[in-house]
């Protein structure tokens, strides 16, 4: 599967560099990262990206945020998942680590999937289907229907309830989305029908999941790949 380069939020941004910080630093459990006020001294962003960043890191598992005088970014209790995030950090250089991550990431796309058709909810499709329409209103924009495309798929593992794969799943998406790649050497004089493609192959991931049919979602899948594969 091709990666392609979507440049970072300012949220994005920020966080991969704070967990840059906590690696780079030695950093343990419950030690503290920065205050608020500071990470706005440092590095002289508003509150709500510095608050959407903290966000992001703490839906990750790698820190607390802890509210009122004192408090500000600590670093979480280490489990299994966020062990694996850091080890990922710390070989960002390699750029093998790029396509291993990918490798991961294709490899449990199937368990995830299937896993999330087996718990959907009325909750889950709702929100499946809204990614699924903002990825058609950006159909001729591609780095904006590359960021839904992130969107969906870690919905999709939020989806799942086997919380070990999920973590490992999303641990392995992030270090792609986070990481600097080659741009993409292809023209894109045909987008437009590339995207509107792979926004129906999505779509029928959706409905897959949504439908609890795992035969349906595993073919889905299968399309999915097939589509996201093809040479550009």
């Amino acid at each position: 599967m091709r990666v392609i380069s979507v440049p970072l939020t300012r949220a994005q941004s920020l966080a991969k560099e704070i967990e840059g910080w906590i690696v780079d630093r030695g950093l343990s459990a419950g030690d503290r990262i920065a205050t608020m006020d500071e990470l706005r001294e440092t590095t002289r962003l508003g509150r709500a990206t510095i608050s959407e960043a903290a966000r992001l890191l703490a839906e990750r598992g790698a820190v607390d945020v802890r509210p009122g005088r004192g408090g500000g970014l600590f670093v979480a209790q280490a489990g299994t998942v966020v062990q694996l995030r850091h080890t990922l950090l710390s070989v960002a250089a390699d750029p093998a680590s790029v396509a291993d991550a990918v490798a991961v990431r294709d490899a449990l796309e199937e368990l995830i999937d299937i896993d999330a058709a087996q718990h959907c909810t009325a909750r889950d499709a709702t929100d499946l289907r809204a990614i699924i329409d903002r990825m058609r209103e950006n159909s001729t924009d591609r780095e904006s229907f590359m960021r839904h495309n992130w969107e969906l798929h870690r919905r999709l593992a939020e989806t799942a309830a086997n919380t070990f794969a999920t973590g490992v799943y999303l641990s392995a998406m992030a270090h792609v989305e986070d990481l600097p790649t080659q741009p993409d050497s292809e023209t894109a004089d045909d987008d437009t029908g590339y995207l509107a493609e792979r926004v129906a192959v999505h779509a029928e991931l959706v409905e897959a999941v949504v439908s609890g049919d795992t035969e349906r979602t595993t073919r889905a899948v299968a399309a999915h790949r097939s589509v996201s594969a093809r040479p550009r």
